[in-house]
Formats: structure tokens, sequence, C-alpha cells
């Protein structure tokens, strides 16, 4: 052997790990969403839509000007008489009608609908006014005022508009006397 290799001395490995990279360091984890949590009352549902199935109805369309009241009750009279209902006021369907086209001819808009149904022996009657406005005040307790008016109301939808109705009594009130009749 040389005087070389023995200053060197044997090779033997290395008693400590060769210098190695580092391990990568984790990214710094972004802050987990906290839920945004509103109030129970403040908690929007969507808005259900009116439907009305399983009896005789009638949608009519006027465009929104002064003749659209009179030819609303006139149709609503026409097309109760259609299903039967001969002892309902007439009187009282064309106020009622009269009342709720024109309140939704005050409203604005270009058009308005009239829906009529049958419900358990009562006419429902239905104006939309295509156009978000408010009612008059005075609209409500004038219908409640027919003697033939069980129920009456409103509702404004930011899309489909102002909803006037009433729900009248198909037979006469239990006030009316017989000997006048119901419809002329």
């Amino acid at each position: 052997m040389s005087d070389a290799v023995q200053a060197k001395g044997p090779k033997l490995p290395p008693a400590y790990p060769p210098k190695s990279p580092p391990p990568p360091k984790r990214p710094v984890e972004a802050p987990r969403p906290q839920p945004t949590t509103k109030p129970a009352a403040a908690v929007e549902r969507p808005r259900l839509r009116m439907t009305i199935r399983n009896r005789p109805t009638r949608a009519l369309t006027f465009r929104s000007d002064q003749w659209a009241p009179v030819k609303a009750a006139a149709a609503a009279v026409k097309a109760v008489e259609e299903w039967g209902y001969t002892r309902i006021s007439t009187d009282d369907l064309t106020t009622c009608v009269r009342m709720l086209a024109e309140a939704a001819v005050t409203a604005g808009g270009r058009r308005l609908s009239l829906h009529l149904a049958d419900q358990d022996q009562r006419v429902l009657a239905l104006v939309l006014a295509h156009t978000p406005a408010r009612t008059e005040e005075d609209v409500l307790p004038a219908l409640g005022a027919l003697r033939s008016v069980a129920a009456c109301g409103t509702d404004t939808d930011d899309t489909e508009g102002l909803r006037l109705w009433a729900l009248l009594e198909t037979q006469p009130a239990k006030g009316a006397s017989a000997a006048s009749p119901a419809t002329p």
C-alpha cells in the first residue's frame, strides 16, 4: 500500500447523512370561510305562485283603459251564468268586478287580467294589474260592504304586479228576502 492511501485513511461511509435539500414548506392555509348566517326572520323564501286547478276557470285580458271595468264586469257575469250559477247576485258581481278592475286601471300598466274560478260553490274574482303599485285604501272596505262578498284582499308582487281578489257567495245571503230575485 502506498503512503498516500494510508495518509487519507480507509474509505468508510460517512457517519452523518449527506446534506439534502430541506423538505418543501407547506403553503399557508387560507382562512376558512365563515358561513354568513341571517336571522331566521330575514330568510327569503321563493314566492309561491297562485295556482287554480280542477275547477271551472276563466282568464280574460283587457287593455287598461276607461272601458275595461265595464267589459270585465260583463264578461264575468256571462262566465258565471255559463257555469250554472243562477242565484248569484249579478249586481254584486258586477259591482265587485268593476271595483277590482277600476283599482287595477288606476294602478297603471298597459293591461289587466281578470281570472274567475269556482271555489266550493263560491266565485273567486281575481284582477291582476301587471305593474307593481299600491292600491287605494278605500277599495277593500267598499268590497267588503257588498252583501255577496265573503272575503277580499290585495297583494303586491314585484313580478306579477298588484293582485286584487274577492270571493263571492253564489247563494243569496240569509238576510235577503226570497221575494226579490237575485238575477234580473
